[in-house]
């Protein structure tokens, strides 16, 4: 009788130890695999955690698809921001006419203007505030046009393309300003006389070809544009083309930018 009792004593204390190392054994294989991975380092290991870069790299790794959706969302709220910039101001224009329409949307982008025979400039300050006595030329054309430095592009362009009385037209260092940009100039083709794209970055030879339409044009400044391969050719075919024009670059002697210009190198270029 006894050893029936310690019998059962001895199997009713097995049974728990088993059933905890079984379930123990269940949950170690429910751990994700990161979380086992991790577990075996830090039991294999004494030595003091990873350096901070091989941390940093490891954070950045598992949170790739998250940094590239953040950089994707902010060029789109680029985009976004750019496109309102430059929408066309068509309630300004019904209510006011073109050239406070295109007054506004110029001082509204940090540029400046001058009336035709008038010699004040109206010019945004550098926090983008600007005085609203423009609204007192409601019919005065505009002559000057300064842009420089500024996020115009060529949805933007329509805003000024009724100033049939435009002159000059500055541009330097505008990032938006590209070939297609170049190619819409034509509507001010019987008035530019100055048109300076100097700096802009966007700007190929294909964009430089378009100005030929220009008749009128009697200085023009081309000059830092970098993805222009072949400045020098360049130069030339734009004098061949505008014959009247003053072309104007920086680090290039027009004067001596060497010989006669070949069909094939034309093409080549264009």
């Amino acid at each position: 009788m006894c050893q029936k009792f310690n019998c059962a004593m001895i199997r009713c204390s097995k049974t728990p130890s088993e059933g905890q190392a079984k379930k123990g054994n269940d949950n170690i294989d429910k751990l994700p695999q990161v979380a086992m991975a991790a577990v075996r380092h830090w039991s294999s290991s004494s030595s003091s955690p990873p350096p901070l870069l091989s941390r940093l790299l490891l954070f950045v790794t598992q949170r790739f698809y998250d940094v590239e959706m953040l950089l994707s969302w902010k060029s789109q709220m680029r985009r976004k921001k750019l496109q309102r910039k430059n929408v066309y101001y068509s309630y300004t224009h019904r209510l006011y006419g073109p050239d406070v329409a295109c007054a506004h949307y110029v001082l509204s982008l940090g540029g400046g203007f001058r009336y035709v025979g008038q010699s004040e400039w109206f010019c945004a300050d550098h926090r983008g505030k600007f005085s609203w006595d423009f609204l007192n030329h409601k019919d005065t054309p505009l002559e000057e046009i300064d842009m420089s430095r500024t996020v115009i592009s060529y949805t933007g362009l329509f805003n000024l393309e009724q100033q049939q009385h435009l002159r000059v037209l500055k541009l330097q260092g505008c990032l938006e300003v590209d070939d297609w940009f170049l190619a819409k100039l034509h509507v001010f083709q019987e008035t530019l006389e100055e048109l300076d794209i100097s700096h802009c970055p966007r700007i190929t030879t294909g964009g430089l070809a378009a100005l030929r339409n220009l008749k009128g044009l009697k200085q023009l400044n081309v000059s830092s544009l970098p993805r222009i391969s072949s400045p020098g050719l360049v130069i030339i075919l734009l004098e061949e083309m505008l014959p009247q024009c003053q072309v104007i670059a920086d680090g290039h002697d027009l004067r001596h930018a060497g010989g006669e210009v070949t069909e094939e190198q034309i093409q080549r270029q264009m």
